[in-house]
């Protein structure tokens, strides 16, 4: 690729990890502060599973229509749309908890933000995948690392705002000023999601039948539920097994997307090296000894610890997950739609489950029900070897493992 060629790939990579960071911040912003959340509306972990669920339900009914609506509309378009709806999300959820507490208001926040923010999911990767095509190296997981880099700075930012006792409100309305300004300027950017698309039919319904494309679907639906209980439960779970106070549970769940960012930033290597089945094996193997480790590690210290390997071992799944969904340029955003929809049913089903756990066994100890489901989702790593008669992408220019 000559420079010149190189120029306007770069200014649509960096435009693309803008989207995905700040992604990232919105909704990060939102997991950090749900032990405030919790406080002000009296919820016990049964209600709070159900209210996570609003923002759950709205990710899982978006991947249903993004994939079309990305299709028509193209991913530039779609996302800064999709992104109006997650900053209109985090205002609404802000208020609803910090100036008139409503966990039913909360609850619709919470719905328009996974809404808005499980569209922006599709268009964004369909980009990213195009990206990864034109560029000829993994990549993928990069950009899903600027994501994990969002949720940290998030993170650390709601540690501070909580320390500081910054209103709930003041905080999420700052955050979704700066999502939506910075996304509608990053999307500028993006050029390359919907250039095969013109005259074509999007092809949603016959992804619905492909058996490799419903079998990667679950594998991220596996990994997704092993992502998004960290998200959602963790600050919760040191707060009540630990007796962390509520910006110390911030930090921990810091921890979690710092080495997850890291892993991806430093994944890409691995990939390129090794191929997707045997670093997949390999790090979901970590995800399952963190998650013990951070359960039952008893001592703060090893718990976590614990947190961090489980952060480290989740770092790739989805975003191979959808790079493999990617392998065929004109089947992208179908297949990467369909596998969306199947992994999102993760974080609908996810918050009341662990919900309903903890009511029984507490929080921490509810959340063992991950490891229980990586170990028999290793038997579906092979469905992510890269289809051989794609167009030579990333994935395919070494031997299929």
């Amino acid at each position: 690729m000559s420079t010149a060629e190189a120029r306007p790939v770069r200014g649509t990579a960096a435009g693309v990890a803008v989207t995905f960071g700040l992604n990232g911040v919105a909704v990060a912003s939102w997991f950090a502060r749900v032990p405030a959340a919790r406080d002000a509306l009296q919820l016990g972990a049964g209600a709070l599973g159900l209210l996570l669920l609003a923002m759950s339900a709205g990710a899982t009914l978006a991947m249903l229509t993004a994939g079309e609506v990305t299709h028509r509309l193209g991913p530039r378009r779609t996302v800064c749309v999709a992104t109006t709806g997650v900053a209109g999300g985090l205002v609404v959820a802000g208020a609803a908890i910090g100036v008139w507490p409503s966990a039913t208001a909360a609850g619709i926040g919470l719905f328009l933000l996974g809404y808005g923010s499980g569209t922006c999911n599709v268009a964004m990767n369909v980009e990213a995948a195009a990206v990864e095509r034109v560029v000829g190296r993994t990549v993928m997981p990069r950009f899903h690392a600027v994501w994990s880099l969002g949720t940290v700075v998030a993170a650390g930012l709601a540690a501070a705002t909580a320390s500081a006792d910054v209103p709930v409100a003041a905080h999420l309305a700052v955050v979704a000023a700066i999502t939506l300004a910075g996304t509608v300027l990053a999307a500028r950017t993006f050029r390359y999601g919907g250039a095969h698309q013109a005259g074509a039919k999007s092809g949603v319904l016959a992804a619905w039948r492909e058996p490799r494309t419903l079998l990667i679907g679950f594998l991220v639906l596996v990994l997704a539920f092993t992502e998004g209980t960290a998200n959602d439960w963790l600050a919760v779970a040191f707060v009540d097994g630990y007796a962390f106070g509520p910006a110390a549970g911030a930090v921990v769940f810091g921890v979690f997307v710092t080495t997850m960012t890291l892993g991806r930033l430093l994944g890409t290597v691995a990939l390129d090296r090794w191929g997707r089945v045997p670093v997949l094996v390999g790090t979901m193997l970590l995800a399952i000894a963190g998650v013990v480790l951070a359960v039952l590690g008893r001592e703060p210290a090893v718990a976590v610890g614990g947190v961090a390997l489980w952060g480290l071992g989740t770092a790739l799944g989805f975003p191979v997950g959808l790079s493999a969904a990617a392998d065929e340029e004109s089947r992208a955003a179908a297949r990467v739609s369909v596998v969306a929809v199947i992994g999102y049913t993760a974080f609908l089903a996810g918050p009341p489950v662990v919900g309903f756990l903890g009511d029984q066994v507490g929080v921490l100890r509810a959340l063992l029900v991950v490891p229980l489901l990586l170990v028999p989702a290793l038997a579906l790593v092979p469905t992510l070897r890269p289809i051989r008669s794609a167009t030579p992408s990333p994935s395919t220019s070494s031997p299929p493992r």
